[in-house]
């Protein structure tokens, strides 16, 4: 767990403390994680399941909605939440000027 980390106790999601490259397991508190791509420090890692809809907690705060289910261990970013908040970066074709 040196590379992860939660900022929060109710967050949803790990941060990486430093960049993981594709194939590199992970070991999150025994569920052993591979990583399919290379994710660089700062990237959020599910710590369990998200379910379709649900909000992703980090800093102790709803940062957003799963726009897809989100299993544990998977990379959450833009391809799978959305800002509850902003349109910006969405690629909802709504917010397209």
């Amino acid at each position: 767990m040196r590379k992860l980390f939660k900022i929060n106790e109710l967050d949803n999601v790990y941060v990486l403390r430093e960049p993981v490259v594709k194939g590199e397991q992970l070991d999150m508190l025994g569920l052993i994680v591979t990583i399919p791509y290379d994710l660089g420090r700062g990237h959020k890692i599910a710590v369990k399941d998200i379910p379709l809809g649900a909000k992703v907690i980090k800093f102790g705060l709803p940062i957003g909605s799963s726009t897809q289910a989100i299993r544990a261990g998977e990379h959450v970013h833009l391809h799978n939440l959305k800002s509850d908040y902003l349109p910006t970066y969405s690629k909802d074709d709504r917010f397209k000027s």
